[in-house]
């Protein structure tokens, strides 16, 4: 085996090295390095003089040896560490794991918490995949710097691309709501997706559920809710009965209708427990205090209390003893998860009841 690269390729990357180099990547299919420098990008044609896979090797170990000082390369094969092992280092340091063309090596830039919106772009540069803008829209540092437009456009784009990955779908949503860079349009875009794929609306129901896009109408009860103070069914009924609560309730039976999966079942229930947290956080003797006091001013609101009151018994832990006892998904799981949803889909269409 040739242990040198061909001399024209090793003259040309020494012409390289030169630079001030940013980020480095390699086209294997075509068989050409490119550089990102101040200037713009540089192209490096490669001749190898071996077998290809063995050639890039050897280029790869001259990039290390150049950025690292180690031309043993990137321990590519150490997955765990190459993403969790990165929070102690530099910016520096994750600059030269750049410089080395190691798809791996940039996935750790792309997880460690030292990431900056500047190396965020050019680790972009070198990987631009949908894992990599998840990850790195979750940086508030990446979201409010040059980035996170450019990594919520490309998810906004590249959503059709999920088509029934609906873990792909709860995380790219939840990260793109999270980043808070999306236009009016897009927010609405994408809930509109939901009439095709439930799973779209999971995340606006967990980190946006006061403001869903395209809002019902408030119940015609609404207005008569007493006002009293420091009452928690006050409060859960001022909520549920509003414009924005009868989009939350409609929108979490639609999906629990019909989930697809075990996460958007237990991401579901939890966004609904934490909507309910008003009557979750008060204890049964203060609960039952407040509910008498409620019916006292408005006894016509004494089946919605109950409702509420069973929305606000669940969460994920619900169903847990179910799902540890089975993989199932679709209508085998709906089978199995149905005595849970058929008393919280009752309880919602109570709330949703018209006077």
């Amino acid at each position: 085996m040739n242990d040198e690269l061909s001399p024209e390729d090793e003259l040309r990357l020494n012409v390289l090295f030169n630079t001030e180099l940013k980020a480095v990547r390699i086209d294997e299919s075509n068989m050409t390095l490119w550089a990102l420098t101040p200037q713009g990008e540089a192209s490096v044609p490669l001749k190898p003089n071996e077998r290809s896979d063995r050639y890039l090797k050897r280029v790869r170990e001259l990039l290390s040896g150049h950025a690292l000082g180690s031309p043993g390369g990137y321990p590519v094969h150490l997955t765990r560490w190459t993403r969790q092992s990165q929070a102690g280092l530099s910016t520096q340091h994750l600059a030269q794991l750049l410089l080395i063309a190691e798809e791996e090596a940039v996935v750790a830039v792309v997880h460690s918490p030292a990431l900056t919106d500047e190396l965020a772009r050019y680790a972009w540069w070198c990987m631009p995949t949908i894992e990599n803008a998840r990850l790195m829209l979750m940086r508030d540092v990446v979201c409010t710097g040059s980035m996170g437009r450019t990594l919520a456009e490309f998810l906004v784009e590249h959503l059709a691309f999920l088509h029934e990955d609906d873990v792909g779908i709860l995380d790219t949503v939840a990260v793109m709501l999270y980043s808070g860079v999306l236009t009016d349009a897009e927010r609405l875009s994408i809930w509109k997706r939901g009439n095709s794929r439930n799973s779209y609306y999971v995340a606006f129901l967990e980190l946006q559920p006061d403001t869903l896009p395209s809002p019902r109408p408030a119940r015609a009860d609404h207005a008569n809710v007493p006002q009293l103070a420091s009452n928690p069914y006050c409060t859960m009924l001022e909520k549920a009965l509003s414009g924005q609560g009868q989009t939350f309730l409609a929108t979490t039976a639609t999906i629990l209708d019909r989930p697809e999966i075990q996460e958007v079942v237990n991401h579901t229930l939890n966004a609904l427990s934490g909507w309910c947290a008003p009557l979750r956080q008060t204890d049964e003797a203060s609960r039952a205090v407040a509910r008498a006091a409620l019916l006292a001013a408005a006894p016509q609101f004494e089946t919605d209390c109950a409702a509420l009151d069973a929305l606000a018994a669940v969460d994920a832990d619900t169903v847990r003893p179910i799902f540890l006892k089975t993989t199932a998904i679709g209508s085998l799981m709906r089978r199995k998860i149905q005595p849970v949803v058929t008393s919280l889909l009752d309880a919602i269409a109570v709330l949703r009841r018209q006077p």
